[in-house]
């Protein structure tokens, strides 16, 4: 059982508009241009591969699903991609947290395909993976990509001074966490 927060994507016994899938190599040439057609959407806050090369080595740091998972968010009514959502970093033994990632695809912005994409995610990482921790690290003045965290029940927990490295210089996040106080453990959690 995951700890669900109202306002955190669709209950379970709600129909969601959209479907989750693992993305592969073959997913190259649309995920390349929907990043290009979305272009304005994502800047300043992240860079997404947009040639091929960049594709590859974006989908090498996916290739060990004990690490890191990639998600392609689909409208279930249409099959068209809506955005991504990634888990990385994943980290067993006394930790048991991932990373998180998401991006909207134009024209699927703002639509709340990306609040019932990332409460799938996190459903499947507390329940599936059973991890007890996320962290979404975000640039302060992400405005959009605070409020769907929020709406996902996340909390803001500090300010990470020059994080990452994007556009070209290194860049202030805030980091947001969401736990899994009631699930069940993982294997890998020590006794003590």
């Amino acid at each position: 059982m995951i700890q669900h927060v109202a306002g955190d994507g669709p209950e379970p016994s709600a129909p969601s508009r959209v479907t989750l899938r693992p993305f592969t190599v073959h997913d190259q040439d649309e995920f390349i241009g929907l990043v290009r057609a979305s272009a304005e959407l994502h800047y300043p806050y992240m860079n997404l591969p947009a040639t091929p090369e960049d594709f590859q080595a974006f989908m090498r740091r996916y290739d060990d699903p004990e690490a890191a998972e990639a998600h392609l968010v689909y409208e279930r009514e249409t099959g068209a991609v809506a955005g991504y959502v990634t888990l990385n970093s994943i980290i067993r033994g006394r930790l048991q947290s991932a990373a998180i990632a998401y991006a909207a695809f134009a024209p699927f912005g703002g639509r709340g395909y990306m609040s019932e994409g990332l409460g799938l995610v996190v459903r499947h990482a507390f329940e599936n993976l059973r991890l007890h921790r996320l962290e979404a690290q975000i640039q302060p003045d992400n405005t959009r990509s605070i409020k769907l965290v929020q709406r996902a029940g996340f909390r803001y927990e500090g300010l990470a001074p020059e994080l990452l490295f994007i556009d070209g210089a290194w860049r202030d996040h805030e980091r947001w966490v969401l736990l899994n106080t009631l699930g069940k453990p993982h294997p890998s959690l020590p006794a003590r």
